[in-house]
């Protein structure tokens, strides 16, 4: 941030009294600016055994594979945000929505929140930002030409927990190198 979107003035970088990190303030009218890391959403939609995938048409990652997901729009409930990402991304929609995974991605200042849900039906095709959305078992997903390291923790956690027939819900964070803390 350079200017103040309050009055135009300059701003300063510098820890404000009683805070504890820098913040971008303007000395003019006092206004302090907050960023606060952004929130996607998005769900891994099921159709039996076999999930949704869209292979992005868009940067980041053009023509690399993810589940339906995006940034959390103003004035929208999560569930309403999933489910227009994956209308917007794969023109379907799903029975049901249930809280799956939410992963703490700090270098990137990003939180994902991950439902999971059944598809209505399989009238699915690639929305705007998609160039293809396809079912895939298991052993067909792509692995190598997944679009996000945080795509491959939640479909790896996802196949684990359909072996035991148990979904409980799963908070974690990813690191940039794609590792786990211990």
């Amino acid at each position: 941030m350079k200017y103040c979107n309050q009055c135009g003035s300059k701003l300063a970088y510098r820890i404000p009294d009683d805070d504890d990190r820098g913040r971008f303030i303007c000395d003019a009218c006092n206004t302090i600016h907050y960023e606060n890391p952004k929130m996607v959403v998005g769900c891994i939609p099921t159709w039996e055994d076999r999930i949704l995938l869209c292979r992005r048409s868009i940067e980041p990652r053009y023509g690399k594979w993810t589940i339906p997901a995006g940034f959390f729009e103003q004035g929208e409930t999560v569930e309403a945000g999933a489910k227009r990402e994956l209308y917007e991304e794969a023109r379907a929609t799903v029975e049901f929505l249930e809280p799956y995974a939410l992963y703490s991605i700090p270098h990137i200042s990003q939180v994902y929140l991950i439902f999971r849900g059944g598809l209505k039906d399989k009238k699915f095709r690639a929305g705007y930002e998609s160039l293809e959305a396809l079912l895939f078992e298991e052993d067909e997903v792509p692995w190598d030409n997944l679009a996000f390291t945080v795509v491959g923790e939640v479909l790896r956690r996802y196949y684990t927990d359909c072996l035991k027939g148990d979904f409980p819900f799963f908070m974690g964070e990813i690191l940039p190198d794609g590792a786990h803390p211990i």
